[in-house]
């Protein structure tokens, strides 16, 4: 991951905003689709020279005035300001180094239990699966998903092999599992790192070109295409809910997106809770 994630966002986020959006006029040709750089100065009431410096990274912890001036400039989403707030922090000593969630709190548990006999999983920043309805192992479990302790979605993704047939829309969905990545950690984390590490050799190009691709946010709620062994291909509606931020995770719900789907997921069965074994959480 670049060590300039701040200048990066903000560079991604400018040229993907255009002129007619923020009320200038569209101009003569342009390398890029969205705002030139001084277009992006002048709505944010900064210098050219001082955009330029965060953008390259030579400034990376802007004022709060500064970046909600940007934010604003931008049309930024309220996640979109979130994320370029967190990305301002980075080596701030914030918490990158405690370690990523590995327990469940019982009122979280109680909530997955609840929600059976949907799939939903429960994450920590790295996207290791926490603890997971008998819904979600009744769908993934004959894939592989679940094989490894303890499982994660991003692993699954680029290192086995199978998550090309799971996945029909397998380069979409990858974008989507590291943008994931990305957004819950910031780059100087050294437990994303060893993740990171991994999978650059284990995966190979097809992870570390996302990785130098510009960072955005993940959708937090889309469909997606799955094939299941057994009962073939169905269309699953997600919605992503984030937890407190102390608790540094985010359950993730999926529901059939249309009729075929939910035969489908109806002939999976009902089932219970099952939790990742040694992760401080009972079964």
């Amino acid at each position: 991951m670049s060590a300039n994630e701040l200048g990066a966002f903000l560079r991604a986020c400018r040229e993907a905003v255009t002129p007619t959006e923020v009320g200038l006029p569209a101009g003569g040709r342009r390398r890029t689709p969205g705002l030139r750089r001084a277009e992006l100065a002048t709505l944010a009431g900064l210098s050219v020279e001082y955009l330029a410096r965060l953008e390259q990274g030579r400034d990376r912890h802007p004022s709060a005035s500064v970046l909600g001036a940007l934010a604003d400039a931008l049309r930024m989403s309220p996640d979109e300001r979130l994320h370029l707030r967190i990305l301002s922090k980075a080596g701030d000593d914030m918490g990158c180094c405690v370690p990523p969630a590995e327990s469940v709190r019982p009122t979280v548990r109680a909530v997955l239990e609840r929600l059976e006999p949907a799939p939903a999983i429960l994450l920590n920043r790295l996207c290791d699966i926490l603890a997971w309805t008998d819904g979600y192992e009744r769908l993934t479990g004959p894939a592989g998903l679940l094989d490894v302790r303890p499982p994660n979605l991003v692993r699954y993704m680029f290192a086995d092999p199978r998550a090309r047939t799971v996945y029909p829309d397998w380069e979409r969905v990858a974008d989507e599992r590291v943008a994931g990545l990305r957004v819950g950690s910031a780059a100087d984390d050294p437990h994303l790192a060893n993740l990171v590490d991994e999978l650059v050799v284990t995966a190979g190009a097809p992870f570390g070109d996302r990785l130098k691709a510009p960072p955005r946010l993940p959708k937090r709620a889309g469909v997606e295409r799955f094939v299941h062994p057994d009962v073939g291909e169905m269309r699953l509606a997600y919605e992503t809910l984030e937890l407190p931020v102390s608790d540094d995770q985010r359950l993730v719900v999926y529901l059939p997106a249309d009729d075929a789907a939910s035969k489908a997921l109806d002939r999976l069965g009902p089932g219970g809770l099952r939790m990742v074994s040694g992760l401080g959480a009972s079964p």
